[in-house]
């Protein structure tokens, strides 16, 4: 079986639907970041998809597009992991509910 543009948009889609799930319904500071960056893969993966089945894949377009998009997704990962450590440090817990009892 050779995969197909569909099985990888079936990926992506499944993958960015898991991850929203872990970004809405999780109160963990943690979880609300996996998820985030599980929904930004899938976008990875349909930029990579979009460019390998294209008509004329000669251009790395898509390729050049999902390492920018990586590379926005670590800088993500940074400035978010630095918030729920400044946030753990104040209140000792990750949890997204007590964050509206900061003040400023």
């Amino acid at each position: 079986m050779t995969p197909t543009l569909q099985l990888f948009l079936i990926l992506s889609a499944a993958l960015f639907c898991i991850g929203l799930l872990a970004a809405l319904s999780r109160r963990h500071a943690i979880f609300i970041l996996i998820g985030i960056e599980m929904m930004l893969a899938a976008a990875n993966i349909n930029f990579i998809a979009f460019w390998r089945f294209a008509p004329q894949p000669a251009q790395p377009t898509g390729v050049m597009v999902a390492i920018f998009a990586i590379a926005i997704a670590a800088a993500e990962a940074a400035v978010g992991l630095a918030m729920v450590i400044a946030v753990y440090r104040h209140f000792r817990s990750t949890n997204v509910d007590q964050l509206d009892r900061l003040k400023g």
